[in-house]
């Protein structure tokens, strides 16, 4: 041990200068990798009203868990409108896309998971999703609809819309078809197995 540490005491004395640099660059590199992570585009799924049944909530999750390895993503649910005597489908569009277009920033590029969207093989919606990631600066919004869809003001502020399937789901249902097409998407990208055509 004596012999170790006579080693780097002569190693290190002489050639501090050198140790140093390296310190430097190993700070600029940090602060770089940091500074991209900050920059880069973060996926966010949002939803409206809460998931009622437990077992589609519980492979949501295990989707959601397994997604920010390959990109920022966050899961947004906005809370049920309160529905009462004289609360028609217009009025809970409008209520609901209020609070959608609360938590969406200027800068964030809105698409809307809608029946009357364009359809895209998973294939085509990676692509699509690693286009984006070029062009845009902040989130990436995915938005699943309430039970009535969107409002006016909604579809007037989306920049995109995308259909799923042309078959009607529940909205718990999209939830996971969503999370793990978001998901399959990345392991496309990544050129994992995960996918097979």
């Amino acid at each position: 041990s004596s012999c170790l540490f006579n080693f780097f005491i002569a190693f290190l004395i002489p050639n501090s200068r050198y140790l140093v640099f390296c310190w430097l660059i190993c700070r600029r590199i940090i602060n770089f990798v940091r500074q991209q992570q900050n920059n880069s585009m973060k996926i966010r799924l949002i939803c409206i009203g809460r998931n009622r049944n437990s077992q589609l909530e519980e492979l949501i999750k295990q989707y959601c868990a397994k997604i920010p390895h390959y990109m920022p993503f966050e899961l947004t649910v906005i809370p049920d409108v309160k529905t009462g005597k004289g609360m028609d489908s217009e009025r809970q569009k409008v209520l609901e896309g209020s609070l959608l277009l609360q938590i969406v920033g200027s800068a964030d590029r809105l698409v809307l998971f809608d029946e009357r969207g364009r359809e895209f093989s998973s294939r085509e919606y990676a692509d699509y999703i690693a286009r984006q990631a070029h062009s845009v600066s902040r989130n990436l919004c995915f938005v699943i609809g309430g039970p009535y869809g969107f409002s006016k003001e909604v579809y007037e502020r989306a920049d995109d819309k995308l259909s799923l399937s042309r078959m009607t789901f529940s909205h718990e249902m999209v939830r996971l078809f969503a999370v793990e097409q978001i998901y399959r998407a990345m392991t496309i990208l990544r050129g994992e197995p995960y996918h097979h055509d």
